[in-house]
């Protein structure tokens, strides 16, 4: 099973974008879908996470401005991302935890201009 993330790009500053993250099978044993975010020379940073019931729980630093959520069917899960700063400029990661191992996207880089 490989996640393919995309939908980033360069967005000023106020603007919004929104990212995917498609799975290419089947993930058995789900236990949370997340999003994280990177910026070089820093680690990892949670952003938001979708619990199997369907609810969600999100960094202090983008409440209120993203939203995650997920399509079943289609096997994706999204982050709608509003009222960027450029503070939001990293690359994003989807991840797929379940109980046997985590999934991992590749990345897709989200540049916010001031």
């Amino acid at each position: 099973v490989q996640l393919q993330a995309s939908g980033g790009g360069l967005v000023q500053a106020g603007g919004s974008l929104r990212l995917s993250c498609a799975a290419s099978g089947s993930i058995n044993g789900i236990k949370a879908r997340r999003w994280y975010r990177q910026i070089p020379g820093k680690e990892r940073e949670w952003v938001a996470t979708i619990w199997p019931s369907g609810s969600t729980d999100y960094a202090d630093s983008v409440k209120g401005r993203f939203t995650i959520s997920r399509d079943s069917a289609k096997k994706t899960l999204y982050l709608q991302m509003n009222s960027l700063e450029p503070e939001d400029t990293a690359v994003y990661y989807c991840d797929i935890l379940t109980v046997y191992k985590n999934y991992w996207g590749q990345g897709t880089q989200v540049t916010v201009s001031s």
